[in-house]
């Protein structure tokens, strides 16, 4: 649960009511006093309405109308192609953005989505959660203080325990972009920047990924500006579960995460023991979800920039499309962090 305590509320609208779009606005409805959720909207009428009246807030099925209502600011959960328009137009109309991961679906637009919430001074975070979450918080602070010493290796899993269906496939950006996005930006923030990656994957669980032009299951390698090294490994059809897990090795310790039990009890019969598992990030997450909505709002209340912000969202994705083209092509990709006469720094695949 969230800790915000006697703070004056943000009033929030949430566009886009999928599964993660309920979380969002079930935690801004109620979970915590950091916000007051105003408005809800989506393209569906019939979501939009039923998650309005059983939230009992305002409902439309328009992101302009939902921009008009009082609101300071709005949480962005729609498909990710709606997603560089949508803050565009939030920030025309002066709203605080939090947008899900990624910006959008191209370099191009992400910088022009960024440089129109900068210019209109309006706050812009991005949806990286498990920089939010407790334990990846902790492990990454005793990181910055130097507790691990060097870093030597960074390793890290996301699974899904299904496939997202062929219909989600078609919209996501791919593989990389989709899924290893979290883990390229967990890498980042944890290490430093990543100056090559190399990538191998392939479709096999379901023919539809390959049909789709995609991938269900992948390894990445990373060279860190360190010298550290690092592995990702990915799948959207793990099957037992969801899981999402780290390791970081140091000169003087090392750091091990990956909780995913939903209760502390092990069922214990003769030669076995079982414990259960949860299925999906919803499960995993609930805390850093919801710590997140609250940096959100107090990045808004107290007028400083996002903990997660736009030149977080440009790296990742950057380095998730030079993944991509790692695959496509076959061999390592390095990446130059290079000044392109903005107040951000990209970085560039070669």
């Amino acid at each position: 649960m969230g800790s915000s305590e006697r703070v004056r509320p943000i009033r929030l609208g949430v566009a886009g009511l999928g599964r993660i779009g309920q979380m969002h606005a079930a935690n801004a409805s109620g979970r915590t006093g950091a916000v007051e959720l105003v408005g809800v909207a989506d393209a569906v009428e019939d979501v939009a309405r039923s998650t309005g009246e059983r939230l009992d807030v305002a409902w439309t099925t328009s992101f302009d109308e939902l921009l008009a209502m009082d609101v300071e600011g709005v949480l962005i959960a729609t498909p990710t192609g709606a997603h560089a328009g949508m803050i565009e137009c939030a920030a025309a109309a002066g709203k605080h953005v939090l947008c899900e991961k990624p910006i959008a679906l191209d370099l191009d637009a992400s910088v022009r989505a960024i440089e129109r919430a900068r210019s209109a001074g309006v706050k812009l975070q991005v949806g990286f959660h498990r920089r939010f979450d407790p334990d990846w918080a902790a492990v990454a602070a005793k990181i910055a203080a130097g507790e691990l010493g060097d870093v030597y290796l960074f390793r890290t899993s996301l699974r899904d325990k299904r496939s997202p269906g062929a219909g989600y496939l078609e919209g996501s950006g791919g593989f990389f972009v989709d899924v290893s996005i979290h883990d390229l930006d967990t890498a980042r923030w944890m290490v430093g920047e990543i100056d090559e990656v190399t990538a191998i994957g392939g479709a096999l669980s379901d023919p539809a990924f390959a049909e789709a032009g995609d991938l269900d299951n992948a390894v990445v390698t990373l060279r860190f500006t360190s010298g550290a090294l690092g592995v990702i490994d990915n799948s959207r059809a793990a099957g037992y579960g969801y899981e999402c897990s780290t390791e970081v090795m140091g000169s003087l310790a090392t750091a091990r995460i990956g909780y995913h039990r939903r209760v502390n009890v092990e069922w214990l019969t003769p030669g076995s023991q079982s414990v259960d598992w949860v299925n999906d990030f919803t499960e995993r997450y609930p805390d850093a979800y919801l710590l997140e909505l609250e940096g959100f709002a107090a990045a808004i209340r107290d007028d400083y920039e996002p903990a997660v912000g736009a030149d977080d969202a440009l790296a990742a994705f950057v380095l998730a499309d030079a993944c991509g083209r790692s695959f496509r092509e076959g061999r390592p990709i390095r990446l130059e962090h290079e000044n392109r006469g903005r107040e951000y720094e990209i970085a560039t695949a070669r």
